[in-house]
């Protein structure tokens, strides 16, 4: 008995193919929905570490840029500060040259006889300058006559020192302080001006407030005159006061 062939159509109820088609679909969705929360759940891990990075980033920016003008201030801090210590300076000098230049205004203009009298003997600039690695110390002093007396004058002088010992007030003499070979005092002879100069050794104990000259012209009467030892140090010195005006 011969075979029969296989049919070419096979029926198949339609619910069938509804059924395929259906779960085809639910599985589509279904991978949809997957993919849609995994890309929700790597973008909600991923964005707060791009954000923390990009603040990161701004911070650093603006860090960098509150260095600079910290850097900025304080470079201008030192060329101000630079400049103002050397316009001190300048001031300081200019002072220091103005001061020096009255002072010979004044010197020259009482050499000359400007204001038209016989002022005689005067003393004119004491200075004080302390001898390194000593006790000892250099005096100077300027001594002048009007131009007018047209005459030389000459004579000694003799510098006592006042100050403190201990708590004592305590005054030494030109023989406790002088120099050996300046016994009688500091020589002078001039017409119109002379420069002199002496030393002095004070106690390593005694704090000096005050020096007094004692003049001696040969034939006149002696004069004495005070000066600070603070303004004997710096040279300033306008005026030199005479024994009644001068300061316990």
């Amino acid at each position: 008995m011969a075979s029969r062939p296989p049919p070419r159509f096979v029926v198949r109820p339609h619910s069938e193919r509804r059924y395929r088609g259906f779960w085809l679909g639910l599985a589509w969705l279904g991978s949809v929905v997957l993919t849609g929360a995994l890309v929700a759940w790597l973008t909600s891990h991923d964005a707060p570490a791009s954000v923390d990075h990009r603040q990161q980033r701004a911070l650093n920016a603006q860090i960098e840029q509150l260095k600079q003008q910290v850097a900025n201030l304080e470079s201008a801090a030192r060329v101000n500060e630079v400049a103002t210590r050397s316009l001190r300076n300048t001031l300081t000098q200019r002072e220091t040259e103005l001061s020096s230049l009255r002072a010979d205004l004044g010197f020259y203009s009482r050499l000359i006889g400007g204001e038209g009298q016989r002022t005689g003997l005067q003393v004119q600039g004491v200075r004080l300058r302390p001898i390194a690695g000593s006790h000892g110390w250099d005096i100077g002093l300027s001594l002048s006559q009007n131009t007018r007396r047209g005459s030389d004058i000459s004579g000694a002088v003799t510098v006592s020192v006042e100050g403190l010992r201990g708590d004592k007030v305590t005054r030494l003499d030109w023989a406790a302080l002088g120099d050996a070979d300046q016994k009688a005092g500091i020589p002078f002879k001039f017409q119109y001006f002379q420069q002199l100069r002496g030393t002095l050794v004070l106690p390593a104990d005694f704090r000096p407030t005050r020096l007094r000259l004692h003049i001696q012209p040969e034939g006149q009467p002696a004069m004495v005159r005070s000066v600070a030892w603070s303004d004997a140090l710096s040279g300033n010195i306008n005026t030199v006061l005479g024994d009644n005006d001068a300061q316990p």
